[in-house]
């Protein structure tokens, strides 16, 4: 009882300095680099007590451990540039406080802030920013796992990396796991508040499907749970991004239970191999990777590769790999009778122990022990650009053969099928943030890396990129075209936080999430209504839940619903006819009389 009482004590005391610094610190603005950064320092040392010692965690542009820092959980090497925006600071938290603090610091003086658990975005967003100052809160000595087999839960702190959490797992149960990423360097708070999906998630649905409580600090500094902060919270902070809500401090997972031994296989085939039918291979997936048993999730890997057959020409090599919750000779069984075109034989599997197959998918060696999963391989830095897609309906036969000849003249990129089925058609679509369910056969990754540094070289990968992204628009959903959250794309829409903040974030946000994108909106502007955690492609606020105006909450949502609709017509349409736009100004401007919008968007 005394302990409790002293935790609530030191609870209350922490708390109420919070609130004081709250009130003291004035924000500023116009202030220069050396003030911002002197005025941050002195808060923090203020409002921390003397033990914390703040210099351990805080790095200044001068402090000779910053470069190092910084460029430790960069994973794309093309922000990994002199030319790319620096923090002014790097604040590396090791207890709640420092998080607590450092965003009421922040908020208070009106400088950015940053927020990176693994770097694992595709595109920085949570380590680079074009607005000066801004700050980085590097999660990354949050690495706590606390792993409890009997009531079969664990929680991870959201700089913990995946391998991390496989391995604290395996070390207490060889037959439990969890659902997520085969990437194991991919950061835990990025991964699960964007969803967090895997080789697993047609057994056991996405990693949000098995998140049970999470810990955030949110924007006044309090530390909130899932019954403190409400489930609307915690529905927005599973697939809806953490980043726009808070600081995600920790995830509490439902493992789930695994056979002692799976099986793995690979089988490729060439098409300038007559006899390997690469096609019918890609026809026949199509029907059956989303459909089979969800034990077995099937990957399908379409890449450019010097041919075998023809000297110095390009072909088209398509791979499936796969994870079989059972043994090889059931699944070999399985397949001869649903997906004959691929011919797998009993060669072709390994079993081995789930833990080992995690190795497998990670491309880590035959020989790698599981302790290899606990490298976070910093600076690892590749120069990559990458898209997304969902295919709602299988690609015929001469739309595949095009996909190939375009392929082929591109010469770089490759594409990702990841089959859907299974439990992400039960889930449904509004149960998370996350709304990419059933309907889906397979979601498109774009993927495409190089070794040679320059703006030439990234502008042609990049561009071969976004060419074979165009090529594709006839094949995938539309209206809007949708687009996966952890494949993050800035060619998509980004936000400058303007006067049309919330219409620039429409673009980008329906295709993340949606017909859950209003509620998100509704969420993040009760939880942050001065948008103090943003980035180029969070939730923006919406300026109609506006306690000035008369309108009410219900009648704001449902008008909110119709400007959605109506500006999803707009981004879809690549150029409109006079008399139509006339007709949409017109539905905008009533829209704008109840104060649903901003000023007129030179995009509408």
């Amino acid at each position: 009882m005394e302990r409790k009482s002293s935790t609530l004590v030191h609870s209350s005391t922490l708390f109420f300095l919070l609130f004081l610094l709250h009130l003291t610190v004035s924000g500023t603005s116009s202030r220069t680099v050396e003030s911002v950064y002197s005025s941050f320092l002195q808060c923090l040392t203020n409002h921390t007590n003397p033990s914390d010692q703040i210099s351990n965690i805080v790095f200044s542009q001068t402090n000779s451990s910053f470069s190092s820092l910084l460029q430790a959980y960069i994973r794309n090497a093309r922000l990994n540039k002199t030319s790319t925006p620096k923090p002014l600071l790097i604040i590396t938290p090791l207890q709640q406080s420092h998080v607590q603090t450092t965003i009421l610091c922040s908020k208070n003086i009106g400088i950015q802030l940053k927020i990176r658990s693994g770097g694992h975005d595709f595109e920085g967003i949570s380590y680079v920013s074009n607005i000066q100052p801004f700050i980085i809160l590097d999660m990354f000595q949050f690495r706590n796992i606390t792993v409890d087999i009997q009531n079969e839960v664990a929680v991870v702190q959201s700089g913990a990396i995946l391998g991390e959490v496989y391995y604290r797992i395996w070390e207490k149960s060889k037959v439990h796991g969890f659902p997520a990423g085969v990437c194991p360097t991919v950061g835990v708070g990025g991964h699960l508040s964007g969803g967090g999906y895997g080789n697993m998630m047609r057994k056991f649905g996405l990693s949000i499907d098995n998140v049970v409580d999470a810990e955030i600090v949110d924007v006044n500094g309090r530390i909130l749970d899932r019954k403190s902060m409400g489930e609307e919270l915690f529905w927005a902070i599973r697939g809806g991004g953490g980043a726009s809500f808070g600081v995600i401090l920790s995830y509490s997972i439902k493992l789930v239970q695994v056979p002692e031994v799976v099986t793995v296989f690979r089988v490729a085939k060439g098409l300038d191999s007559l006899d390997q039918n690469a096609t019918e291979v890609v026809l026949q997936w199509q029907q059956v990777a989303p459909r089979i048993d969800d034990r077995l999730f099937m990957r399908l890997l379409i890449q450019p590769v010097s041919s075998k057959v023809v000297k110095k020409e390009i072909t088209v090599r398509v791979t499936v790999m796969a994870l079989f919750l059972g043994g090889a000779d059931e699944v070999v069984t399985l397949l001869g009778k649903e997906f004959e075109s691929l011919g797998l034989k009993k060669e072709n599997c390994s079993e081995m122990s789930w833990i080992d197959s995690v190795l497998w998918w990670a491309n880590l060696g035959n020989d790698s022990k599981p302790e290899v999963l606990l490298d976070r391989n910093v600076d690892s830095a590749k120069f990559l650009k990458r898209k997304s897609d969902y295919v709602e309906n299988p690609i015929l036969k001469d739309g595949l053969e095009g996909i190939w000849k375009r392929v082929i003249e591109l010469g770089k990129v490759g594409l990702v099928f990841n089959p859907y089925g299974g439990k992400m058609n039960v889930v449904a679509s509004n149960a998370t943030a996350f709304p990419h369910r059933v309907g889906n056969l397979f979601k498109i990754q774009y993927s495409v890396n190089w070794e040679e540094p320059g703006i030439d070289a990234e502008n042609n990968f990049t561009n071969q990129a976004r060419m074979l992204y165009s090529y594709m628009t006839p094949f995938v959903s539309n209206s809007p075209r949708r687009a996966f959250l952890n494949y993050r794309d800035l060619d998509i829409g980004t936000n400058d936080f303007g006067n049309n903040s919330y219409e620039q974030g429409l673009v980008y946000g329906m295709k993340y999430f949606n017909n859950n994108f209003e509620k998100l909106v509704k969420i993040k502007t009760e939880v942050d209504p001065e948008n103090f955690f943003r980035n180029e492609q969070s939730i923006p606020t919406h300026p109609g839940f506006n306690s000035r105006t008369g309108t009410s909450s219900a009648d704001k949502l449902l008008l909110s619903s119709m400007f959605r609709k109506l500006m999803v017509k707009v981004i879809d349409l690549n150029e409109l006819e006079k008399p139509k736009l006339s007709q949409f100004k017109i539905i905008y401007c009533t829209l704008k009389v109840i104060n649903l919008c901003g000023p007129m968007s030179s995009s509408v």
